[in-house]
């Protein structure tokens, strides 16, 4: 019985089952290993910045519920097309509502942050790469965000998404063509505002 004697059996001692350390133990190496990459991910996918925490935990407990059914070498892919699947649900759930984004606000505290000019620029530059990720189709976008953002290699994206090399070489030379389009496009539109 794993320590647990047949006396405190019988006083009502609580066992828990074989498996069940072992399995929150390969979660908690799953969270601690991949956490970050599937918040970027879901960043990347199109979660806006205020659900990526929520849609962050709901792979993370989908993830909970199969962790017997994960290949083991394979947590990171699984992890990630969860993370595909959430996002798109996120995506959804976003343009039901239609709400207006609030502008994020301005921290008081100056030391050691970008002066409000630089940050205005870093925001407005956030905003127009979400605004062309947005634009590309899911299957360019996330080998894009997989290989540019990321820094995968074209290997690791095949392993992670289990599709051909070649596969993932042509959906990355597509993105790279729509990323300069729509980019060539959205910096071609007048300014808001401007007559």
């Amino acid at each position: 019985m794993h320590g647990v004697s047949a006396s405190e059996v019988g006083r009502g001692a609580v066992v828990a089952p074989a498996g069940a350390a072992a399995r929150a133990a390969r979660l908690t190496a799953m969270a601690v290993e991949n956490f970050q990459f599937i918040w970027r991910s879901l960043r990347r996918l199109g979660v806006p910045p205020e659900g990526v925490d929520d849609a962050a935990q709901q792979v993370f407990v989908v993830a909970a519920t199969k962790v017997d059914a994960i290949d083991p070498g394979r947590e990171r892919a699984y992890l990630y097309m969860t993370a595909v699947r959430v996002a798109a649900d996120a995506r959804k759930a976003a343009a039901r509502r239609r709400e207006l984004a609030l502008p994020e606000a301005i921290d008081a505290r100056a030391d050691g942050l970008p002066g409000p000019e630089d940050a205005l620029a870093d925001q407005r530059d956030r905003a127009l790469l979400d605004e062309i990720l947005d634009a590309l189709p899911i299957d360019l976008r996330t080998v894009f965000t997989l290989f540019e953002l990321e820094g995968m290699s074209s290997g690791e994206i095949a392993s992670l998404l289990a599709v051909p090399v070649g596969t993932v070489a042509s959906r990355l030379r597509r993105a790279r063509d729509e990323f300069q389009a729509i980019a060539r496009r959205l910096r071609a539109r007048p300014a808001r505002g401007a007559r």
